[in-house]
């Protein structure tokens, strides 16, 4: 007998749908650039896709960070404070505390899943540096990658503060490890790697949903540290700087009130104690110091250049009017963090650069500049990166344009504004409303204020704003035209001061004095002492103490992948794994063994383990069928290592053995070959993995020895790697 039942309407279920007019979205984020390095700032790097936002739309002169690159970041995500995300500092910084942690609090959904849940597709593409440290690798977890997070798609670099520009050593597609591509007859630079990947991704949109809008997210690695840029683009910046830093600051501040950057009444700040007085340097330094500043400018020049590329694709579309653009010049100041000498493969003093200028930008050296043309970036204002007390090291320039809704903006927009405004506005436009719930969790409200009203002329600037800063002690309060300043702490100088209640409180009128230039504490005591209570009040409620420094490279008992582990086995092939999966092998004493079979003709060679990159680190490898070992420290002291006799056909079992001194870095590295050893070589210091990752069977990167190139794939059988540590 047959049934007969109803007809049953098909149920392809219900795709989520961006409201109706919903603008496509681009958010556009440089790294370690002060308020005054663009020159439509009043700078001298030719920046002129910011000035081409800027025209089309607004440019904001009164934009603010957290003080630091991952802080920044989570709250221009996310739309809160940064910590109450969980950035108090970088990533790679974390200790444990709920401020602190770098765990992004599932309370403070972002943008991107925001906006993914409204039918935008979403993608992430460059620096990313808001994962905890202990989860990235290729084991996971995911949940806290930008793919966790609400992109779709991300293609970039995890957790380093500034990768190699030339050679990249931390490049991702979703969640798995991939190598820079390079395309013949073309220089490679991972800038310009991915703008190439932020316009193929919006062409991709573009062929496939050209209905559906979309939320970019493109945050360069540029233009922190290293400074690695092409010759041809410094060489349009040389002799630009021999004037000196102290009279190019004054060239810069005379620019900035001629353009009406900065008030008429703004008055240009002193020059820190610690930073010299450019004529009292020698020739030598100014030769390199002029040199470091070059190579800078020209980063940024070329960053902007390559921004450029993207604007034209996204302005050129179909679509494109009906786009919004805010390109961020900056996520925390201009870095000073490398000292008045700045920096060269951890070398202390210039006269090491005075011996290679005309190399630095290029792929041999990690480089930085003096801190004092940090200092410069931040005009007018004191400090610099990290110092969240002073605008220098908060204020940075931000464009916006939309010009389907949006008219140009004659005057620049000088009123308040800070990184966790960006959600609200950018959400406003959308036409899309913060969740109660994402996945059940109830979300923490924005802090941020939609500053879209002030773009459209709807309504004036808010007439009450409190927001609070703080960055490894350094700290301070705007409160409605005033703001109240504590230094803690200077980036080069270390130790940091211990405690924090003898930090001296400062107070501005920023109605009046646009640059903290007179501290009027003395004047107004009551004042200070009650926003002196509401950063306190504004500090427990975001989770900012305990305050605490952080000194680098210490143990603040942050979990890790290889934590309690003493043997570690590899079978290959294996991806690239990151170098900090692993214990810090230089600061132990370890063993790795590698079971090998060669062939009968005797010719294997290639890689076993390599460590790092020609910046720093060790590999030990088949030359001509000799055990080798190669240390490399910094880029600059290398040595090689090899047996005297070829590995006959047949299996053997090799053996790299480094004892480490009872007391500082150096030790003894032993080559074994079946239980013989066959070569041992003192080294003063074992290298360290600098802007490396860890390959077994061949090598990634960038060659840490000078007697091979890459992959050095290893010709014979690697049957096993083991690491054991001792």
């Amino acid at each position: 007998m047959l049934l007969c039942l109803p007809a049953v309407a098909a149920d392809w279920g219900q795709p989520a749908k961006a409201p109706p007019g919903a603008p496509n979205i681009v958010l556009i984020l440089l790294d370690d650039v002060g308020f005054s390095d663009p020159d439509s700032l009043g700078g001298v790097a030719h920046t002129p896709a910011f000035s081409r936002v800027a025209r089309d739309g607004a440019l904001f002169t009164n934009f603010n960070t957290t003080g630091m690159c991952s802080p920044t970041r989570a709250s221009l995500l996310s739309g809160r404070n940064h910590h109450a995300v969980g950035f108090g500092r970088v990533a790679d910084w974390a200790t444990g505390t709920p401020g602190y942690n770098a765990v992004w609090k599932p309370e403070a959904a972002s943008i991107a899943r925001v906006l993914k849940d409204h039918g935008y597709s979403t993608a992430a593409i460059g620096k990313w540096h808001n994962t905890p440290e202990w989860e990235v690798s290729p084991a996971g977890p995911f949940d806290r990658w930008p793919t966790g997070l609400g992109f779709e798609y991300f293609y970039g670099i995890m957790n380093h503060g500034g990768d190699n520009q030339w050679e990249p050593a931390s490049l991702y597609r979703g969640t798995m490890p991939v190598e820079a591509p390079h395309v013949p007859g073309r220089e490679y630079h991972l800038t310009g790697d991915f703008v190439d990947q932020a316009i193929g991704w919006l062409h991709t949109q573009e062929a496939a949903a050209p209905d559906k809008p979309y939320f970019l997210y493109l945050a360069t690695g540029a233009v922190h540290a290293p400074h690695h840029v092409p010759k041809a683009w410094i060489e349009q910046y040389r002799g630009r700087f021999d004037q000196g830093w102290d009279v190019l600051r004054r060239e810069i501040f005379a620019r900035q009130q001629r353009l009406g950057l900065v008030p008429a009444s703004a008055e240009l700040t002193a020059r820190p104690p610690e930073i010299p007085a450019w004529d009292s340097l020698t020739p030598d330094e100014r030769r390199v110091f002029a040199r470091q500043m070059e190579v800078f400018a020209a980063y940024l020049a070329h960053t902007d250049h390559e921004i450029g590329r993207l604007l034209d694709a996204v302005r050129g579309a179909p679509d494109g009017d009906n786009t919004i653009i805010v390109y961020v010049a900056g996520d925390n100041g201009a870095s000073g963090m490398e000292g008045i000498h700045g920096h060269m493969d951890a070398t202390a003093g210039h006269q090491a650069q005075l011996a290679h200028l005309d190399e630095l930008g290029g792929p041999l050296h990690f480089n930085d500049y003096s801190s004092a043309w940090a200092w410069v970036g931040s005009t007018p204002f004191q400090w610099m990166k990290e110092v969240a007390s002073h605008f220098g090291g908060l204020r940075v320039g931000m464009a916006v344009s939309w010009p389907a809704r949006l008219a140009a903006q004659a005057q620049p927009v000088a009123s308040f504004s800070h990184a966790n405004d960006v959600v609200p506005t950018l959400l406003e436009a959308a036409g899309v409303a913060l969740p109660e719930r994402v996945d059940g969790v109830v979300q923490r409200p924005l802090d941020g204020i939609s500053f879209l009203p002030l773009l459209e002329g709807r309504t004036p600037p808010p007439a009450h704003r409190v927001q609070y800063f703080e960055m490894l002690g350094n700290r301070a309060l705007y409160q409605d035209g005033w703001i109240a300043s504590a230094h803690h702490m200077t980036p080069w100088i270390k130790p940091y001061p211990e405690g924090f209640d003898a930090d001296r409180w400062e107070l501005y009128d920023l109605a009046h004095d646009f640059s903290q230039a007179h501290d009027l504490a003395a004047q107004y005591p009551e004042k200070l002492a009650a926003m002196k209570r509401t950063f306190d009040e504004e500090a427990r409620r975001n989770h900012v103490f305990p305050l605490a420094n952080y000194v680098e490279g210490s143990d603040h008992g942050a979990p890790a992948l290889a934590e309690g582990r003493t043997r570690f086995d590899f079978i290959p092939p294996l991806p690239r794994l990151p170098a900090k999966s692993l214990p810090r092998l230089p600061r132990t004493s370890f063993r790795f063994i590698a079971d090998v079979e060669i062939g009968d003709d005797g010719a294997a060679e290639g890689m076993l383990a390599a460590y790092g990159s020609r910046l720093g680190g060790f590999a030990w490898y088949l030359r001509d069928g000799r055990p080798t070992f190669a240390n490399n420290v910094y880029g600059r002291d290398r040595i090689t290592v090899s047996t005297e006799h070829a590995l006959s056909p047949g299996t053997h079992r090799l053996e790299l053995d480094f004892t480490r001194d009872a007391s500082g870095n150096g030790g003894v590295v032993r080559l074994h070959v079946d239980g013989q050893s066959v070569a041992q070589q003192r080294v003063a210091r074992l290298g360290s993995s600098v802007l490396g990752s860890f390959g077994v069977g061949r090598a990634y990167t960038s060659p840490i020895g000078d007697d091979y190139a890459l992959p050095f794939a290893f010709t014979g059988t690697l049957k096993q790697l083991t690491l054991r540590l001792r």
